[in-house]
């Protein structure tokens, strides 16, 4: 049977609202019928590109780790069709844009870290600044930022990147044909999933800020734990983006749906979206504990705060030994190491299109220790040199991302973090086109130092400091973000792929569970069931621990004995990583989220 045209898709999906179930028996039987003929297409023979005889396993099965059960089953469905893993991780993509509409997505952005015919990749698909933004676009006539305009609605979108980054991957690695990987994401759009009662609470926050401000409601009022969604909009633009590749949404129909959703309210047009381009750029690689590590690069500032915090806690030894895991005195040392990451965080990481970043200074060893030699273990005041340029972002940086990670049998890996910033995004749903779209311009600077006093939104500044020039608004630049999708490799070999959600708390996680596996031996369960801790630079001198495990109430006393003020975040993280033990893969999804981990034969 072959595969309907665009047309032919369209037809059976169309319906007369915006959240409208497609109720009528014909259309739904039509739909289960064009989805069970591009169910066959998985199943099909691949092309004669593909038939070329794959390499001798190098591991005794795939594995996924996965932020839910939707995404992980797709996994399982690609990987028996004969798919590797950069097949498995887009439509595992696609379908968490359907799944998980709080962080999974198509009008968001991310970073994917690839290990392919033991090669090392990078993809960066982060959003981009529409070509009518400005510096100063969220700041009133008194130089104060305008509450919520950066973060709700139309002006706080920016150019999405996630298709493009899904399309590039593919096309580059993939070995299966484009409809096929986006096939299990139409299905679940179309004949819909049960949402849990994780995700109808995230929903139903979002909808108290968006209430009356954007037609978030209009798409989603339906989505409730144990109910069954179907996108019926959402699945005829992932059907013209399976059809038409993966420029449909930046050249064709869903382009002029976006750009109509703009007009009159946001700032991006037909142009800022047929200019965008995802980019393959170097990874970050280290060397630690014999491992290699491959890591995001500016504009990510996770990949060196993560190599950072390794290499200085590496020089530090001798200073932890005998020291207890997540004692005060430990968390005293990895608190001042977390200092001056932070502070050059601040100082030095934004868009290298835009300028240049002194990453080899960064990650290089004479820097990190001197750095290092800053850290005392008896209490020192905060010092100039680990000062930033402007008051840290990080604390505004939203931590409701997706994460996931993938390990074929042939041994190529993908660690994938993307995102639409906030819940849910700006809240602005492209109405005809059934997905949401990001609030990512908040994660630029919005108010910067030379505006004055501190702002109320995204990264606020110090009066009289330096401006904040590497992130700050400009025409086409990218923002920084903390998203930190990792691997670690033993003799070129995949041993680690992971990641998280978690805002800036993203880097800070990754650290203790990597250090949790590699310098206290624990098995992969109990690294990822320990409890965490985050410090930034500011607010100065406060440790913060999540609800998953809070601090005990001695630990508590002893490190405000220090001069610490103690506090509770609201944010779990949820880490899915695969640790590979030999030739076994062993993958473990995060107790603190929803997640499935499993290894797939």
């Amino acid at each position: 049977m072959s595969v309907p045209t665009h047309g032919a898709f369209r037809a059976p999906f169309a319906c007369a609202s915006a959240n409208a179930r497609c109720s009528c028996r014909t259309r739904r039987v039509l739909a289960s019928a064009w989805f069970a003929a591009l169910a066959v297409s998985v199943a099909a023979p691949l092309s004669a590109a593909a038939k070329t005889p794959a390499p001798k396993p190098a591991l005794d099965a795939s594995a996924v780790a996965a932020p839910d059960r939707y995404s992980a089953d797709t996994a399982q469905q690609i990987f028996a069709a004969g798919g590797n893993a950069v097949d498995a991780a887009v439509a595992m993509a696609f379908t968490l844009a359907v799944t998980r509409p709080d962080a999974g997505n198509l009008g968001g952005g991310g970073f994917m870290t690839l290990l392919v015919d033991g090669k090392p990749y990078f993809l960066d698909y982060r959003e981009r600044a529409p070509q009518r933004a400005t510096r100063d676009m969220y700041l009133d006539d008194k130089g104060n930022v305008v509450p919520g305009m950066s973060t709700i609605g139309h002006r706080a979108v920016a150019v999405p990147g996630t298709v493009d980054g899904m399309w590039e991957a593919q096309r580059r690695f993939g070995k299966l044909k484009w409809k096929q990987v986006l096939a299990p994401a139409i299905h679940y759009a179309t004949d819909g999933f049960q949402a849990d009662a994780r995700l109808q609470q995230r929903r139903d926050a979002a909808a108290k800020s968006f209430a009356g401000k954007t037609n978030f409601d209009a798409y989603f009022s339906s989505l409730k734990a144990g109910a069954t969604l179907r996108q019926p909009e959402l699945a005829q633009t992932l059907g013209r983006i399976a059809s038409d590749g993966g420029r449909e949404f930046y050249e064709g129909r869903t382009a002029q749906m976006i750009a109509a959703q703009m007009y009159g309210h946001g700032l991006i047009t037909s142009q800022d979206l047929s200019q965008y381009k995802a980019l393959w750029r170097e990874p970050l690689v280290a060397d630690w504990h014999g491992y290699r590590v491959i890591t995001a690069p500016p504009p990510g500032s996770g990949g060196i705060g993560l190599i950072q915090m390794l290499k200085m806690r590496a020089d530090l030894q001798p200073a932890f030994d005998g020291l207890a895991l997540n004692s005060a005195p430990y968390i005293h040392l990895i608190a001042q190491i977390e200092d001056r990451v932070f502070a050059d965080r601040q100082s030095h990481i934004g868009d290298p299109d835009a300028a240049p970043v002194p990453v080899a200074k960064l990650i290089g060893d004479a820097y990190l220790a001197q750095r290092a030699a800053e850290v005392k273990a008896a209490e020192a005041p905060v010092t100039e040199q680990v000062k930033p340029a402007v008051d840290s972002a990080a604390s505004a940086e939203k931590a409701q991302t997706t994460h996931f990670s993938v390990v074929d049998k042939w041994g190529n890996a993908v660690s994938n973090t993307y995102t639409l910033n906030g819940d849910f995004g700006s809240g602005v749903v492209v109405d005809g086109g059934g997905f949401l779209l990001n609030d990512a311009m908040d994660d630029f600077v919005t108010r910067p130092a030379s505006a004055g006093a501190t702002g109320a939104s995204g990264a606020a500044s110090t009066p009289g400091a330096p401006d904040a020039e590497p992130n700050t608004i400009a025409p086409g630049r990218r923002p920084i973000a903390s998203m930190t999708p990792t691997l670690l490799l033993k003799d070129g070999k995949i041993a680690l792929a992971i990641g998280t959600p978690g805002g800036s708390r993203i880097l800070t996680t990754i650290f203790q569970v990597m250090t949790n596996l590699y310098d206290f031996d624990m098995p992969p369960t109990d690294a990822l069931a320990a409890m965490r801790f985050h410090h930034q630079l500011l607010p100065q001198k406060t440790i913060y621990f999540e609800p998953y495990h809070p601090a005990p109430d001695e630990l508590a006393a002893q490190l405000k004995a220090l001069g610490y003020t103690v506090e509770q975040q609201s944010f779990n993280g949820d880490v899915q990583m695969i640790r590979v033990d030999g030739t076994t893969p062993e993958p473990e999804s995060d107790p603190r989220g929803g997640g499935v981990a499993r290894v797939i034969r």
